[in-house]
């Protein structure tokens, strides 16, 4: 049996940067993830994207954030099982639980924090006639992980997010031809994206079709066009293209945590904002998976929801003994 003082459920990056929050409290992480890497779906799915909100990175891309969060928990020394889904919780006591993974491997820890373990994520497919005709590499693609893939094709792009919105910005250079297909005239994303979105419609860069609707995906063995409709217009117009990438999100299965006797908001965790704990004493959530008033989606939110929780859990693990606050800045982070 694995033996740590916190067992993090999710090795994406809030789950990697609470090794280091955790360490400088000289408290051990052992990480399980049912991805066989760590890094989360910025690994997984799109680990070239690059992203843009957070601190001190004007510009980051999600494998190097990854990369850089590895190096930062290195000199704490944490463990990680991969590959393997939590498929239980057994609570003992205060300061004792066992979970257990698939694959039969038991960890015993003082506290578990779950990072964004949503599980298995399925990315959200339009009703496009002939979509799946063209799947699995025959053009059209739910997620981006090689750019260079894209350089000198036909690409469209379908969708309002942020995702759809930095992956224009990005691949407005590398694509012979770039189409951005919305269904709205507004979009979900940061308003800086949008207003450079919409500079490089102008600029003639990219071409931006809003108000506007997949309707159909064309082609033999391999795409050829797609048709879109024009949804105040009801113009339809067919163009032609190498590969459609439909970035309308995931969607999240929570899987085994559903039964784990934690307050649920649909497929989030109810925490405490003061310092991310669940109704389970012992139990925090942070990252994507939890949910409070005001909750944002952002790695950074995620960053800060770990430093919280990493000093509740040593005070937990810790009653009645008095703890200085030191800073990094001073003492460097090996004198931790």
């Amino acid at each position: 049996m694995i033996e740590t003082d916190i067992a993090i459920v999710g090795a994406g990056p809030v789950g990697l940067f609470a090794i280091f929050e955790a360490g400088l409290l000289k408290l051990r992480c052992h990480l399980i993830d049912y991805l066989p890497q760590v890094g989360g779906q910025l690994s997984e799915i799109y680990p070239k994207k690059p992203i843009y909100d957070i601190p001190g990175y004007p510009i980051v891309l999600a494998q190097d954030l990854v990369d850089n969060l590895m190096k930062q928990a290195e000199p704490f020394k944490p463990g990680f099982t991969l590959g393997e889904r939590i498929e239980s919780l057994d609570k003992r006591g205060e300061g004792d639980f066992v979970l257990t993974t698939n694959m039969g491997t038991q960890i015993h820890s003082k506290v578990v924090v779950i990072a964004g373990g949503l599980g298995c994520f399925e990315p959200r497919k339009p009703e496009v006639k002939g979509l799946e005709n063209f799947e699995n590499g025959k053009g059209v693609n739910y997620m981006v992980l090689d750019p260079e893939k894209y350089r000198g094709k036909r690409v469209i792009l379908a969708g309002g997010g942020d995702s759809a919105l930095d992956w224009t910005i990005f691949l407005a250079d590398i694509a012979s031809e770039l189409t951005l297909v919305h269904r709205s005239e507004s979009f979900r994303g940061a308003p800086d994206s949008v207003n450079k979105v919409m500079k490089l419609a102008g600029e003639g860069k990219i071409n931006l079709l809003l108000n506007t609707n997949l309707v159909a995906v064309n082609g033999n063995t391999h795409l050829q066009s797609i048709e879109v409709n024009n949804t105040k217009t009801a113009a339809t117009k067919t163009i032609e293209a190498d590969n459609l990438i439909p970035l309308f999100g995931l969607s999240p299965k929570l899987g085994p945590l559903e039964h784990w006797g934690l307050n649920l908001d649909k497929n989030a965790i109810e925490v405490n904002t003061e310092d991310y704990s669940t109704n389970i004493l012992g139990i925090y959530a942070i990252g994507d998976i939890n949910t409070y008033t005001n909750k944002l989606k952002l790695i950074l939110c995620g960053f800060h929801e770990a430093a919280l929780m990493s000093h509740s859990a040593y005070k937990y693990m810790n009653p009645g003994v008095k703890y200085t606050m030191k800073y990094t800045t001073v003492n460097g982070v090996n004198a931790f």
